[in-house]
């Protein structure tokens, strides 16, 4: 494998982490459920940053588009330039599985993002990379845009569950119990919901809302807490908190100025 190849796979798709998907993706498509790429880049200088800003804004996103993959979400963290999380919404496991070979075989990518897909040890691109690939919701098979004016806001929220059951219990909650349809009727509009199949935290399900603005995101809330069908799921044994979320993770982060998100 060429430096090129080892700096891609590493730093824009860890390929390597999805090819036990084979298996499980095919049944998983036969009821028409698409992947979700969610990557965190974290960098330690701003000068990182930008280069990837420069990447990603001039060719990066193109090059996605042009393999199917749309829209692509870029979104930042609030009050530093580190990290940037990246939504890849594939249309199919193939997509995932074969990210790699065919971002290096655009060669207008290739060309243009040789600085940062074939940066060398002495001229890091990032610090780290996480990665996770999440199974879409049967429910909510294709990434929406709720929001789209320049001031808005998304949540990228995680719930870990202690074990497999109760984590499918939850996923249970959202798609069959009525937990989804709640969080559209109060204003907690989904950008994607999915299970996670590879990456850390897990077993997790995994979903962004997008909101007009803060306030907007607090009175959406406020309006969820308050709301009878909450009141009763949540009052519900198998549903209590309690007993089937070990954790929830919540960011608050913004679009970068070329998201398409």
């Amino acid at each position: 494998m060429s430096r090129m190849d080892r700096r891609a796979f590493i730093g824009i798709s860890g390929a390597a982490g999805l090819m036990p998907l084979a298996g499980v993706a095919q049944g998983a498509e036969r009821v028409g459920q698409p992947y979700i790429e969610l990557r965190k880049f974290v960098f330690e200088t701003e000068a990182q940053r930008a280069a990837f800003d420069e990447m990603m804004g001039g060719s990066g996103i193109a090059a996605f588009n042009r393999m199917g993959i749309n829209p692509v979400g870029v979104f930042c963290d609030e009050k530093s330039f580190s990290p940037v999380h990246l939504l890849l919404p594939h249309p199919n496991a193939e997509s995932a599985l074969n990210l790699v070979a065919n971002l290096l075989a655009d060669s207008a990518y290739a060309q243009k993002a040789a600085p940062f897909i074939d940066a060398p040890k002495a001229a890091l691109p990032y610090k780290e990379v996480e990665a996770w690939l999440l199974r879409a919701f049967q429910k909510m098979s294709r990434v929406e845009r709720p929001a789209t004016t320049p001031g808005r806001i998304f949540q990228l929220r995680i719930y870990e569950s202690p074990s497999i059951q109760t984590a499918a219990k939850k996923v249970e909650m959202f798609e069959k119990a009525g937990e989804m349809e709640i969080f559209r009727e109060v204003g907690l509009a989904p950008v994607f919901f999915g299970q996670t199949l590879f990456g850390s935290k897990m077993p997790n399900l995994t979903y962004m809302l997008g909101f007009e603005s803060e306030d907007a995101m607090k009175a959406a809330w406020g309006r969820f807490r308050e709301h009878p069908g909450w009141l009763k799921l949540k009052a519900m044994p198998e549903y209590a908190d309690s007993r089937i979320i070990r954790t929830i993770n919540n960011t608050v982060v913004r679009p970068a100025a070329y998201s398409q998100i």
